[in-house]
This record gives structure tokens, sequence and C-alpha cells, in this order.
């Protein structure tokens, strides 16, 4: 499977930029030892987006991302904090 992606370049004028695609499903859920991350094929190829958004080498360390459930991950999930070391 061959998939191109458009990444924004980071610039710190606009910060994280999201690119979602059409029909994203994401959940999270934390259970005793375990944190479970689920999505459909539009939600993990969103992720994968922001993802290497981060990774650019422009974008700094320490800068992150929250996903919740009153933004972008369905009802019931946990907030998803992801953060450049």
């Amino acid at each position: 499977m061959k998939i191109e992606l458009n990444i924004p370049e980071y610039s710190k004028e606009r910060g994280m930029i999201f690119s979602w695609e059409d029909g994203f499903i994401i959940k999270t859920e934390v259970t005793e030892n375990q944190i479970i991350i689920a999505a459909n094929k539009e939600g993990l190829v969103s992720l994968a987006k922001h993802l290497l958004f981060l990774a650019q080498d422009k974008t700094p360390v320490d800068h992150h991302f929250h996903l919740d459930e009153y933004n972008s991950l369905e009802t019931g999930s946990k907030e998803l904090l992801i953060t450049k070391i």
C-alpha cells in the first residue's frame, strides 16, 4: 500500500496544524496496565499525519497536542497527549 501525505511545515506563528481524514474515528481507553488507541483507517491516517507533523526537524522539542472526547475523540475516550521529546 502506498499513501502520499501532505504534511504542513511547522511555523511558530501557526503552531500545530491538524489535518483530518473525512470520516475518521478514534477512541482511547486506559486499563490497569494498557493504553489502547483504536481507530478506523481514516483515524489511523489522521494520527499518522499528526505524528509526522511533530517529527519534523522544525517542530521544537516539547511541542505537543491534546485530543479528548470534546476535541476529536469518541465519547467516553480518555484524553490523549502526545509530546515530542
